[in-house]
């Protein structure tokens, strides 16, 4: 028997709650009994052997086990049956049953709804698409799939064109999927089956789309991309293709979000006691409104623990649980609340959710990944900056227009131009030939990150038409390239194949006080780079000379003298290495823009001038010099801004409450969802102007809320009013990301470096492809002892314990991140050498306690799920302990089923959830 089978059979039987058992249930029902579960109804008719309306263990334990592997793992079927009856009367009524599908399918140790994971395994083909799309999908069709449909497809296969070619319409959604004479053009999740997806690869001689020019990598790419998550298509009919409609400005602006926020008095609620701030009273007089009531307060083990990782990340340590919860002041909370907000690990916590936003990462990405050695500073600049509680209204302006701020000496003025760097991280195609492209698309990218980080705008989406869902016509969207095209975007990047697009990177200087990152050259080294580069070059010219370099080998050697030649010029003669950031600065002319009919650069149009959305300003905005940066930065950080505020306070209350008071935080337009409560979202970003713009302020008045320190218990009638928690009348059960759970391991292991790391990995090899570097490199660090924050981002190359568990594309704003349940994450939290060798420093550590079993078992709860365990659990562990050495004893057996012990626990529900 396997060590990782002995773990999952031992930690199943003994029920000690150590994995999520429940979301291995839906693999392990035969294929007849899923037929069945198609209709629950039907399964428990066929399960109810007696007809008597309920089921017993044996009935349910019998239907679970048709053809599938429960019959081996009897013990699952226990652990299930105690978990679905809910009254605890020994039977499953219909009721009860139904909620298996719910924890079989969705995971998330039973709770329903809200709770589950946000992204599912695919449906079937055949029955896919057909879901009301998010805003986000939508958002990706209207920007990378509309825009090629219409210049690429419609002058052939649209209901305008003369003469549709092959009945094959592609100008409506139901048109794409219906299809042509040889089939389905799109088929929803089937890559196989989509034939436009054949036809745009050219990988049949007889079906090649468009005929004359094969679409690019990076579009065929983003078609790749959009048929597997659905093929979202917000396109109904033909007439809405063929009349579009001008744009009404001024009836636009009545749309909620235009409207400039306004604060309310708190409604008057019956339970007067209960709310302890203003924010409590909108939630109480909702959940009154609807007849409901919030569920009782969490248990002080439960709510500090939610209070640590919610603010640093990391679980509170066994000294400190058990002084929070032996202190009976009222301020108690407070207390810990405001010594975790001082802490540095704040800012490595709260940075990460806003590098998320500003899709940070430290490559191109693209068809050609290109290494970006100084995008760190931008990093480290985020951090610090929530450390020092910077109000955010500033943070917008440095991030957008740093450059152009008045700076007291030469460290602010440093710190200045590396905020710019949220414009110059972002992916780009640096393989594009033609340069008016690549600035166009430049812009456009920094367009769309801009409005849906700051203002939850896809305003990016009329770059090729009028917006199709917010008043946002073309010309507007021109307004804002002309900002961008007239800003020069610093992003370094050596000139070499595949690269046809560097530029300079921004120098600081010493006085500035920052560090390189990177450790001094000394002679002797840069000797030897000088000479090793001295000797390709010659081995080239050699080479040539004789005829005999094979082009192969020419390009690579090529490659690695344009490689040496840029690591070489990252120093000074001396040796020192010079002072660099990534940013933004103003050209030396700026311009407006010209029109781009369907955004294709060679279909230029009326020139408009600089200025910004329309519907969003109560009048134009007169931009006469410069490249109007600094104006776009002034107006989106004033409290004049419509939605600004709003959509950070709302990205706040998402990180600690589970969902946004607008469910969809990057959208805030008519294709995003409406908030929730107006009221409450209005009222949160009025203060937060008013009191500064102050973050810590804004997210310890949240924490201090009644409604924060609730319980996560269910509630029936709660449950069937609001399953999905809108109101707030529990806790939402959350998750860890992918930081915290890998973070956490390092901190009850003792093996985390708690110092900033300093620099990159990729700062330590230089510029270049990221393939071409780590060939002639090494590949990038990955097992790094410091937090998770610091780990190297290379785009479409994430570190595995971040993909695993859903860490965010890079490539674009992700206010949220999607909940996955899937078998490759219990597979990594077995197998795994971190994970095991996390496991071994935690067995190493307590058996050096000196405790005796019992209370060293008691110690492992405490550190792992800052609670004490109960009586059964410590008898349960105590058996596994016993089991496991006598199976696998011989040298060293207290150790290795100590470390069994403590990677079981790494891998259960209670250590990568928040209740």
């Amino acid at each position: 028997m396997s060590r990782l089978s002995f773990m999952l059979a031992r930690v199943v039987v003994l029920s000690v709650g150590l994995i999520v058992v429940v979301s291995m249930a839906e693999p392990m029902i035969g294929q007849e009994a899923k037929g069945k579960f198609a209709d629950p109804e039907k399964a428990f008719e066929l399960a109810d052997k007696d007809k008597d309306g309920k089921l017993s263990k044996e009935e349910f334990k019998a239907l679970m086990s048709l053809g599938g592997k429960l019959k081996d793992n009897p013990k699952v079927g226990d652990f299930l049956f105690d978990r679905l009856d809910a009254n605890k009367d020994g039977k499953l009524s219909l009721d009860e049953f139904k909620k298996l599908r719910e924890m079989g399918a969705k995971g998330k140790d039973g709770f329903p709804k809200k709770d589950m994971p946000k992204k599912e395994v695919d449906p079937p083909a055949s029955k896919a698409g057909n879901e009301k799309p998010t805003a986000e999908q939508v958002a990706f069709f209207e920007k990378k799939i509309r825009p090629v449909l219409v210049a690429q497809c419609y002058s052939c296969h649209s209901e305008e064109a003369k003469k549709e070619k092959g009945g094959l319409l592609l100008d409506t959604r139901d048109a794409i999927r219906k299809g042509g004479e040889t089939g389905p053009a799109v088929v929803p999740n089937d890559l196989r089956r989509s034939l436009l997806l054949k036809a745009i690869k050219y990988t049949d001689e007889n079906l090649k789309m468009p005929p004359k020019t094969k679409l690019s990598d990076e579009v065929i790419a983003d078609f790749e991309k959009w048929i597997s998550t659905g093929a979202a298509d917000p396109r109904e009919s033909h007439a809405a293709v063929a009349h579009a409609k001008e744009i009404d400005i001024e009836k636009g602006r009545q749309f909620w979000a235009f409207q400039p926020p306004v604060k309310t008095p708190p409604p008057a609620v019956q339970q007067t006691t209960w709310p302890k701030n203003d924010t409590d009273k909108f939630i109480l007089a909702g959940l009154e409104g609807r007849g409901l009531k919030p569920v009782g307060d969490a248990d002080k083990n439960t709510l500090i623990r939610r209070v640590y990782f919610d603010l640093i990340g990391l679980p509170p340590t066994p000294g400190e649980v058990e002084a929070f919860v032996k202190d009976p002041s009222p301020n108690a909370l407070a207390i810990v609340i405001d010594r975790l907000l001082d802490s540095p690990r704040f800012g490595e916590r709260w940075g990460r959710h806003w590098l998320d936003v500003a899709r940070y990462a430290e490559s191109s990405g693209k068809a050609a990944n290109f290494g970006y050695p100084h995008a760190w500073r931008y990093r480290d600049y985020v951090i610090e900056s929530f450390n020092k509680d910077k109000p955010f209204d500033q943070f917008v302006r440095e991030q957008l227009a740093g450059d152009l701020l008045k700076a007291r000496d030469e460290r602010e003025k440093a710190e200045f131009a590396i905020a710019t760097g949220f414009l110059s991280i972002g992916p780009k195609n640096h393989n594009e030939r033609n340069p008016m492209q690549f600035q166009m698309d430049l812009a456009d990218e920094q367009i769309d990150t801009t409005f849906q980080a700051f203002m939850g705008m896809t305003v990016a989406c009329a770059r090729c038409h009028d917006h199709k869902f917010d008043p946002i016509p073309q010309k507007d969207y021109y307004s804002l390239a002309g900002i961008f095209r007239s800003t020069e975007t610093c992003y370094g990047s050596v000139r070499t194949l595949q690269s046809n697009h560097p530029s300079p990177l921004i120098p600081l200087t010493a006085e500035s006080g920052y560090t390189p990152g990177i450790e001094p050259m000394t002679l002797a080294q840069r000797t030897a780079l000088e000479k090793q580069i001295t000797d390709l070059k010659e081995e080239q010219a050699k080479a040539f000379k004789e005829g005999g370099f094979a082009s192969m080998a020419a390009i690579r050697t090529r490659v690695q003298i344009g490689l040496l030649e840029s690591r070489a010029t990252m120093y000074d003669k001396d040796g020192q290495p010079k002072l660099l950031a990534m940013g933004a600065r103003e050209r030396s002319r700026a311009s407006d823009t010209a029109i781009l009919a369907r955004g294709e650069i060679d279909k230029p149009g009326e020139r408009v001038a600089r200025g910004f959305p329309q519907v969003m300003t109560a009048k134009p905005v007169s931009i006469t010099s410069g490249s109007g940066r600094k104006e776009l930065a002034d107006w989106m950080a004033s409290d004049k801004n419509p939605l600004t505020a709003r959509v950070f306070v709302n990205r706040v209350w998402s990180h600690l409450f589970g969902q946004g008071i607008v469910p969809s935080p990057d959208n805030f337009g008519a294709s995003g969802q409406k908030p929730v409560n107006q009221p409450l979202l209005d009222t949160l970003a009025v203060q937060f102007m008013k009191d500064g713009w102050g973050v810590k302020k804004l997210i310890r008045s949240l924490m201090l809320s009644h409604a924060y320190q609730l319980a996560s218990v269910q509630d029936a009638k709660n449950f069937d009013l609001d399953p999905e928690n809108t109101l707030l009348w529990r806790m939402s059960p959350r998750r860890l990301e992918a930081e915290p759970i890998r973070d956490s391991m390092m901190a009850i292991s003792g093996l985390m470096d708690l110092k900033p790391s300093t620099g990159s990995d990729v700062a330590r090899v230089g510029e270049g492809p990221v393939q071409a570097l780590q060939r002639f490199q090494g590949p990038f660090q990955k097992d790094n002892p410091h937090r998770t924050v610091y780990l190297t981002v290379i785009r479409e190359q994430l570190p595995e314990a971040l993909t695993l568990f859903d860490f965010p594309d890079p490539n674009a704003v992700a206010g949220e991140r999607a909940t996955t349940t899937v078998p490759a994450q219990s597979l990594y939290l077995m197998n795994n050498p971190f994970v095991i060798r996390q496991s071994e420093a935690v067995a190493d550590k307590l058996l050096a306690s000196g405790d005796d079993e019992p209370n060293r078992i008691k110690r492992a709860y405490e550190m792992f799920y800052a609670r004490p365990p109960n009586d059964r659990e410590v008898k349960a562990a105590g058996e596994f302990l016993t089991a496991y050495a006598k199976q696998f004893g011989g040298r060293d057996a207290r150790r290795k089923s100590w470390s069994a012990l403590a990677q079981a626990m790494f891998a259960s529900a209670e250590f990568a959830n928040l209740r």
